[in-house]
């Protein structure tokens, strides 16, 4: 039997019970749930990550919905327990949804939430961030300057490499890669070389446009060019950031043979998925090129790093804060809560999860709708007309 997990209950009397496995940000999304006459049940047990038997426990007898986190292993034991509660929704509080057997969920009926179009600003800051810190060896000069070693100036002290009229490589150009292009090529007047299955034309007529203005000021211009493969901006870009989704063929895609293909003082950036990078791989590229830096939000085998990827000074490691913005986090958690409120008012989905902001407006009551259901098509959910 499984053991009692410690808990914070609002609005007691509710007729829909709600699990969230995490406290989450801000109170908006707590309240549209009360409003809506849920009774909320919040896990305030002192683990960083739940097991399957914690949320079983979670779970109980009767359950409507659950909100989750990207740590949890939302697989056929979870779904077919909150299935026998009366459970019909799942929401994680991400955009991704790796940890969620989407097949399990539809075997059972479970709607399944993401939050999708409330991260991209955010998570393109974050690799914006790494990009200008690794670039300037801006942790390493700190730790330098904590630990009292400074005494001086001195013409080679943590010399790095200047951005301006250097390439930028964009590995996947969706919403958030290109945001970080944009940040970048304005930003530093850097020349974009990306790679994407698709063409990304809006990115194109901003960098186009953007050239344009520089030109007319007298000004260098900035360039772009969409590449014919990833090896392509591998080989020729100064500041690669990663942005594909996790696949079969995206597990690995940066390897011992693409590291080598890279500048020797080129610098790396990871703010997707951990296993988009073999970590292994990396650490040993980073112990043989000195002058090689990378920036990590995302690990392999999270929480952990590999072998001695921690001891490389030329690699910024940052624990999972991509999404790490108020605003942002505050929007997830009211996303997460409105997709399980959606499916158990019986709410259709929104037609464009990626257009969320009129549920984000808090001077106004949000849609009739789930905003982002993944397995909509597969459970035939219907879809709004708003």
């Amino acid at each position: 039997m499984a053991k009692p997990v410690s808990i914070e209950v609002w609005n007691p009397n509710g007729k829909y019970r709600v699990v969230s496995t995490k406290s989450m940000p801000g109170t908006r999304w707590i309240n549209l749930l009360i409003e809506q006459d849920c009774r909320v049940e919040i896990c305030t047990q002192k683990k960083t990550i739940l097991s399957v038997e914690d949320i079983i426990a979670l779970i109980g007898d009767k359950c409507d919905g659950v909100i989750g986190q990207l740590t949890e292993d939302w697989g056929e034991t979870l779904f077919a327990a909150l299935s026998r509660a009366g459970g019909k929704a799942f929401s994680n509080m991400a955009v991704g949804y790796n940890n969620v057997d989407v097949n399990a969920a539809n075997k059972y009926g479970v709607a399944v939430g993401n939050t999708p179009g409330v991260l991209t600003e955010t998570t393109a800051e974050l690799a914006a961030s790494l990009s200008v810190a690794a670039s300037r060896r801006i942790v390493e000069a700190d730790e330098f300057m904590r630990a009292g070693l400074y005494d001086g100036w001195l013409p080679h002290l943590f010399v790095g490499n200047l951005l301006k009229g250097q390439t930028v490589g964009v590995i996947g150009a969706g919403r958030i890669g290109s945001a970080y292009a944009r940040m970048m090529v304005e930003g530093f007047k850097m020349n974009l070389i990306y790679y994407d299955l698709y063409q990304a034309t809006r990115l194109e007529k901003f960098v186009t446009a953007y050239a344009a203005f520089l030109k007319a000021n007298g000004e260098q211009p900035v360039t772009w060019r969409r590449a014919s493969s990833m090896d392509e901006v591998l080989r020729e870009a100064d500041v690669i950031s990663l942005h594909p989704v996790l696949d079969k063929t995206t597990y690995h895609l940066v390897n011992k043979e693409r590291l080598a293909m890279m500048k020797k003082e080129a610098i790396l950036v990871n703010c997707s998925r951990g296993p988009v990078i073999d970590e292994v791989a990396l650490v040993e590229h980073l112990k043989q090129n000195p002058m090689f830096r990378a920036g990590l939000d995302v690990f392999e085998d999270e929480p952990y790093m590999k072998p001695g990827l921690a001891d490389m000074k030329n690699a910024i490691v940052v624990p999972h804060i991509a999404s790490a913005s108020k605003w942002t986090r505050e929007g997830m958690a009211t996303l997460a809560a409105l997709n399980v409120l959606g499916k158990i008012k019986g709410y259709p989905v929104w037609g464009d999860s990626n257009r969320v902001e009129p549920f984000l407006n808090e001077n106004a009551p949000p849609p009739a709708a789930c905003p982002s259901i993944v397995n909509a098509k597969a459970l035939s959910l219907p879809v709004s007309k708003l």
